[in-house]
């Protein structure tokens, strides 16, 4: 969940569908500039999936809206991919049978209460045109949507590496890297580290099967369930695991010791819930008990106590603005809890929105602002480069960054 900082320009768009529209060249399909192509206030674009949860989520719905990239000339690379995959998933089918056609990509936006958005993914449908039935929903892992992802992403893994652990070989399938992702939304966090970390064990806890569900039917998460078509990369399916629990109920039994951990988890009404980070509550002990004692790296989104305008990093006043956003007493709080029971913590704000991202680490003195920019700065290009990244890592670590004092 993020908010928007305010002051923000949000004019509605006149896109049509599966339509291309005049920008600047944006190698990130995921770039802040498309954001309006999603968030038109004007818009509530077309509804896919609405249920009403027994978890306190109120309606969980699911919003579609169209989407200017890959262009069309871009989707034939897609249908080639596709019909290989599809050849060797079927091998005793004729060519004809195995050819696909992308029927386009749209922007899907996970609601809860049909005003809190929880997640934003895109998806490419397709088809088998000798099976119109044959319907495919995928969502495009690579694309990572909404800042506060990247800032989690970016921030979390390079302090992973800058607290020892062996990255490298955890992305190329010759280490092992478990993970554990606190809240599932629309799946976005774990389908990426899942196809970016070849040695990746990702544990998602989410209370609300009708969340999961969602994620599964109308954003295009892969579903693991034998009877289902598998065409993603077979791999994935040992990669991921999503238990639908209570997250403290899970903490208590779990006998995984994780590499690092992300917190994303905001209910219908919008509220980081406070067992979460209650300092004098049995939740936060049980989860630094299941963190690696050396280099176990916690990453938790928050919501600043204020919307306090953040800017691009082209703005001058940017670093003025984002150094105010960690100084709330809700935040200071939940910071404090985290840092009393992983040893070391730091904030850094999120580009454009009123997020904060807090990282817990044990293992590492950050004691001094200049010495976690250092150690960070220098390992920001490695993490980048193993996963590929179409955005600046370093532009992520470097923002409003502040020590938990």
């Amino acid at each position: 969940m993020w908010r928007c900082a305010s002051g923000l320009a949000r004019n509605r768009w006149g896109i049509r569908r599966l339509s291309s529209v005049l920008r600047r060249h944006v190698v990130d399909e995921g770039d802040w500039s498309y954001s309006s192509e999603w968030w038109d206030p004007a818009s509530e674009g077309h509804t896919c999936f609405s249920k009403l949860s027994s978890h306190g989520n109120g309606i969980v719905s699911v919003a579609a809206y169209p989407t200017s990239t890959p262009s069309v000339d871009q989707w034939l690379m897609t249908e080639k991919w596709l019909q290989h995959r599809y050849a060797a998933m079927y091998p005793e089918l004729n060519q004809k049978d195995c050819q696909f056609k992308v029927l386009g990509y749209q922007w899907r936006v996970l609601k809860f209460n049909d005003d809190t958005r929880q997640s934003t993914v895109k998806v490419m449908a397709a088809c088998r045109p000798s099976d119109p039935g044959s319907l495919i929903l995928m969502q495009q892992s690579h694309c990572l949507a909404v800042p506060y992802v990247k800032s989690m992403v970016s921030v979390g893994l390079t302090a992973l590496a800058a607290s020892s652990f062996d990255l490298l070989n955890a992305v190329i399938g010759k280490k092992s890297m478990n993970i554990l992702c606190i809240g599932h939304g629309g799946g976005t966090i774990p389908l990426f580290l899942a196809s970016k970390i070849k040695g990746s064990n990702v544990h998602v806890v989410e209370i609300d099967p009708v969340v999961v569900e969602a994620s599964v039917e109308a954003m295009g998460f892969p579903s693991f369930d034998q009877t289902q078509q598998f065409i993603w990369d077979e791999t994935l399916k040992s990669r991921i695991s999503i238990h639908v629990s209570d997250v403290y109920d899970y903490i208590k039994k779990d006998s995984n010791i994780y590499d690092i951990v992300f917190v994303d988890a905001y209910d219908g009404d919008d509220i980081f819930p406070c067992k979460l980070w209650d300092i004098n509550g049995d939740f936060l002990p049980h989860l630094a008990n299941r963190v690696h004692p050396v280099h176990g790296t916690v990453v938790v989104n928050l919501h600043s106590d204020s919307d306090v305008p953040t800017r691009g990093d082209g703005d001058d006043n940017s670093l003025f603005f984002q150094s105010l956003l960690p100084l709330g007493k809700y935040v200071r709080k939940v910071c404090s809890a985290y840092k009393g029971h992983f040893g070391e913590a730091f904030t850094v704000a999120v580009p454009w929105l009123c997020n904060i991202t807090l990282v817990a680490c044990k293992g590492k003195i950050f004691d001094r602002r200049d010495i976690v920019s250092g150690q960070l700065a220098s390992k920001s290009n490695l993490v980048e480069a193993l996963l590929n990244l179409k955005f600046s890592c370093l532009n992520y670590v470097k923002s409003g960054l502040m020590v938990v004092k």
